[in-house]
């Protein structure tokens, strides 16, 4: 996930290097170059917004997989595990539970890091367009 964050940040930062070098070779009038900054800067904010909908789906499929994957399991071993006590199946629960939760919280975290992730590049994207 890591080369994905890095690759996004290139891209954006290729975009903003494109759209300042279109500024400065643009033949078009002051408001025709500010409309299609504008308009270039919110594609480029759906896209990465979308791209970024997406990624949160996915961590939370996976984090749902990883968590209905771990309670199948359990619940295998518990069905075959029944010659052993009570005591023994309620530790094995707890410990699938706070796996799964686990799980979730990541998946979570991972899920608003990249949402954080869009607002901030939105946020400057913003700025970037007042300060035009």
């Amino acid at each position: 996930m890591k080369n994905e964050a890095k690759i996004i940040a290139a891209l954006l930062v290729g975009a903003a290097a494109g759209a300042a070098l279109g500024i400065l070779l643009a033949p078009d009038k002051g408001d025709e170059t500010r409309k299609e900054i504008t308009d270039f800067f919110a594609e480029l904010m759906e896209a990465t917004k979308e791209k970024a909908q997406a990624k949160a789906h996915d961590i939370k499929d996976y984090g749902n997989n990883v968590y209905n994957s771990a309670k199948s399991k359990f619940n295998g071993i518990v069905n075959g595990a029944s010659e052993y006590s009570d005591e023994v199946v309620e530790a094995a629960k707890a410990k699938a539970r706070n796996a799964a939760d686990n799980a979730k919280n990541h998946a979570s975290d991972a899920a608003d890091h990249a949402k954080a992730k869009v607002k901030s590049a939105a946020n400057d994207a913003n700025d970037a367009i007042q300060d035009a």
